[in-house]
């Protein structure tokens, strides 16, 4: 799963604790698009047909789409998906509309020119928008035109919901890498900033960590081997477990994110969750809501490698600090970060609209 995915999951199975049923559809490149049940909810399938600058777009989602619609109180979009804007409108929705706004669009600059009038019509007929955190909602110019519908509730994680690594495995890592490392796991994609970690990282000698594979892995390890970057560990992407296993051996959480297509950063969360100091840039976007300059980690400018290295040089050699950073984040994400929050939040506003929508009928 990546980040979207992972909060579409948390609030299914949470919701479902209070009584809410949900359908969940998605696209599969699968040949035979089918339905499953995962923790209490049902997550349906259309077959994917094409991908046009990361958009999938399916012929059969929209009777999918229509049959699901017709049958439940709320249809809850995750934006961007501006196949999914067309779907709303084709199949002309008559119920109450709720869209999580996970981020702006910043890499497709063209294609956004001609998508922006469809954009700007589906968000203004929504009937309420999400954002993910008050810094994405004061800094993103699309936001602000819709302010007068934007609630803000902040992505949540179940830690009970991860596995807990044998001793084995522990033991496993910590051979392979031993008792001192920094850690990034993450969906490689343009705006990570891995670039600028590698850049970074040439000459300390620290060890680095990256789970997690994507678009650009054959040129972000063929960087690291043109710069000689011994010290830095492509592992690819890992189950579960090794996945735990490392965030709770790990020395601190890298996040290097330059670009506002982060919009909030599940790993980084994750990583206070786990109670792990964190560096990350300061992007205007949710990482900083996550990870408080100085409090529970440091914050850099976004692409400047040499700001980057200064922030791994001070947490490596400062261990007492790093430590208690790693503590306050953890406090940091029980008090405003649990999936039972998020959900919680997400349930009220789904009681709301439906009884606004029943009142408006009446």
């Amino acid at each position: 799963m990546g980040g979207i995915e992972q909060v579409i999951h948390q609030i299914a199975r949470g919701a479902n604790k209070y009584g809410i049923e949900t359908d969940v559809l998605s696209l599969t490149r699968n040949r035979v698009a089918r339905t499953v049940e995962i923790d209490g909810y049902l997550a349906h399938r259309a077959r994917l047909d094409l991908q046009i600058a990361s958009t999938g777009f399916s012929a059969s989602a929209f009777r999918r789409f229509s049959q699901l619609a017709k049958k439940t109180d709320i249809v809850h979009y995750h934006f961007p998906w501006p196949f999914m804007d067309v779907v709303h409108f084709a199949t002309r929705v008559k119920i109450p509309t709720v869209v999580t706004y996970h981020s702006d669009i910043i890499k497709q600059k063209y294609l956004l020119k001609l998508y922006r009038p469809l954009k700007h019509k589906f968000l203004a007929s929504v009937d309420r928008i999400v954002a993910t955190s008050l810094n994405y909602l004061t800094t993103s110019d699309v936001l602000k035109k819709f302010s007068d519908k934007v609630s803000v509730i902040p992505i949540g994680l179940d830690k009970a919901t991860y596995p807990k690594p044998t001793l084995e495995r522990l033991q496993y890592w910590r051979e392979k890498l031993g008792p001192k490392f920094l850690l990034f796991v993450g969906v490689l994609r343009y705006y990570k900033g891995l670039h600028i970690l590698m850049e970074a990282s040439q000459g300390t000698g620290y060890t680095i960590v990256i789970v997690g594979s994507g678009p650009i892995e054959a040129e972000l390890k063929a960087h690291a081997a043109k710069l000689g970057l011994s010290n830095v560990h492509f592992f690819g992407q890992l189950s579960d477990e090794d996945k735990v296993a490392l965030l709770t051996l790990c020395y601190g959480v890298l996040f290097p994110s330059h670009l506002r297509s982060e919009a909030f950063g599940i790993s980084l969360l994750e990583g206070a969750m786990y109670g792990k100091p964190m560096i990350s840039s300061e992007i205007g976007t949710g990482t900083t809501f996550i990870n408080i300059a100085d409090e529970t980690g440091l914050v850099v400018p976004p692409s400047d490698p040499i700001a980057l290295r200064q922030a791994m040089q001070y947490l490596w050699e400062h261990p007492e600090q790093a430590a208690e950073m790693g503590k306050r984040a953890e406090e940091r994400y029980w008090k405003h970060f649990t999936a039972e929050q998020m959900v919680k939040s997400y349930v009220e506003l789904y009681g709301d609209l439906v009884r606004s929508h029943e009142g408006s009928r009446r």
